[in-house]
């Protein structure tokens, strides 16, 4: 082992900390043996609907080496996007609270970049590439493996200390450092998320059927939605929360400090009349930085209208 190694791991921690992430935790860049099954089945079962890139790279999502060449380790790191205020659903569709500000991959992904360019400075030169939830990594399974937390029934990476409502990011390197240990499961025999998911879309403990999701009708889904839906979609146009607010870990979830996922202050304003008359114009204008722009215009009043329907 370099004889840095405990050293560099405890700068990286600590600036982690100094960059605003939540949580910061090291994993051997290695195959994920104990991933590789699951993977196949729940593609075998086709639960990834028409998310058709999940069955890309099917090796390089098991093992980071054949992404970033050299590699030797794998930080993983949270990033707390818990609003200060959430936004009304007094008369008003429902979207997911990541989705209320500046879309995280862009400024994470600079946060991350900011990061890695002063450790460079202090560490030297290394290799590396940085992921924001894209490219073929399994970010909850090297969360978990890093001790950040523990997967819940929901699927969802979760923390005594936070909750779940955080994104994830990596930095995967050419340095060796100290790898942490997994921590405990404290789901306990509670089914709160299992119970409450509008759609009966968790199957059983940590397996969810993609292709029944509320988020993935709304957001991945490029056609028309099924009529499975009807009457389940519980108001939510873009997203869903639901397994995550029921969560009674979240109760701990503290308001986020990054100015950039304060609410866009045209969303809290906006009803279901204005959300019915919205032009392509206006979608652009306020979703100009969102995560929102993914579903495009198309697609979000394709869940708008879906929802009108329902509710007839």
């Amino acid at each position: 082992m370099n004889s840095n190694a405990e050293k560099y791991s405890q700068l990286i921690k600590s600036k982690a900390k100094s960059f605003g992430f939540q949580s910061c935790g090291i994993s051997k860049a290695d195959f994920l043996e104990e991933d590789a099954k699951p993977l196949e089945a729940w593609l075998k079962n086709n639960f990834h609907g028409e998310m058709k890139y999940m069955e890309n790279y099917f090796d390089k999502r098991l093992d980071p080496r054949l992404l970033v060449e050299g590699s030797k380790s794998v930080i993983s790191l949270s990033y707390n996007y818990f609003p200060e205020e959430k936004i009304s659903t007094i008369e008003n569709f429902k979207i997911s609270k990541y989705a209320y500000a500046e879309d995280y991959h862009e400024v994470i992904k600079d946060i991350l970049r900011e990061m890695v360019a002063e450790l460079q400075e202090e560490i030297g030169e290394f290799g590396f590439r940085v992921f924001v939830d894209s490219a073929p990594v399994l970010e909850r399974s090297w969360a978990r493996k890093s001790g950040i937390g523990w997967v819940g029934k929901n699927a969802n990476l979760i923390t005594k200390q936070n909750g779940s409502f955080y994104f994830l990011a990596e930095i995967i390197c050419d340095l060796e450092l100290i790898a942490d240990h997994e921590t405990t499961n404290h789901c306990g025999t509670c089914r709160k998320c299992i119970d409450a998911c509008p759609t009966n879309a968790i199957i059983s403990e940590k397996l969810v059927d993609g292709s029944k999701c509320i988020s993935y009708a709304t957001i991945e889904l490029k056609d028309a939605i099924p009529d499975y839906f009807k009457d389940k979609m519980d108001d939510w146009m873009f997203g869903c929360d639901v397994c995550q607010d029921v969560c009674p870990w979240n109760r701990f979830s503290a308001p986020n400090l990054q100015s950039k996922f304060s609410p866009n202050e045209a969303l809290k304003n906006f009803k279901k009349g204005e959300w019915r008359e919205l032009t392509q114009e206006l979608f652009s204008e306020i979703f100009r930085k969102s995560p929102v722009k993914r579903t495009k215009f198309a697609g979000l009043k394709r869940n708008i209208e879906f929802l009108e329907k329902s509710s007839e």
